[in-house]
């Protein structure tokens, strides 16, 4: 599944992808560094991504890490748990407030400049396969490509 989103942090704005369970795009937190600048627990954090409040990215060591916008997030469910609303409540809130925050002109241009990158890889595969013919064409006698074509005449008259 892919998930895109803009995250919002320090006056600045990373358009982020959500592919394959990885963010791609934004500056990464380990748990204890959220918890400092979110001024809430590990636990609490722990507790938040468990019911899905929080999305955290597992590294090959295991380590969860958090996107820098999760600060703002954590921020945002203590001021409505404040105002007495349920987790379940808050929830979707998020939910429908980071699904519709996606800039329209920023992601054209990363969509255009993923096609550039497609096209350059494709061009490269027909340099390769170009390559390939031309190197096997070549290893072929010129008595071998004679008796082929006229086996292939052959086949063509039956």
């Amino acid at each position: 599944m892919i998930k895109l989103g803009q995250i919002k942090y320090n006056n600045r704005i990373t358009i982020t992808l959500w592919f394959g369970g990885a963010f791609f795009g934004a500056e990464k937190l380990k748990i204890g560094e959220l918890a400092e600048k979110a001024n809430v627990t590990k636990r609490t954090i722990d507790y938040y991504t468990n019911i899905g409040l929080l999305k955290a990215e597992r590294s090959a060591s295991n380590y969860r890490y958090y996107d820098v916008s999760s600060v703002e997030r954590i921020a945002l469910i203590e001021q409505r748990k404040k105002e007495g609303k349920s987790l379940e409540e808050i929830k979707k809130e998020i939910m429908n407030k980071y699904s519709e925050e996606v800039d329209v002109q920023e992601l054209r241009l990363k969509i255009r400049g993923l096609e550039k990158e497609v096209t350059e890889i494709l061009e490269k595969l027909e340099q390769t396969n170009q390559m390939k013919y031309h190197e096997i064409k070549n290893k072929i006698s010129k008595e071998s490509l004679s008796l082929i074509q006229t086996l292939l005449l052959l086949l063509n008259l039956k």
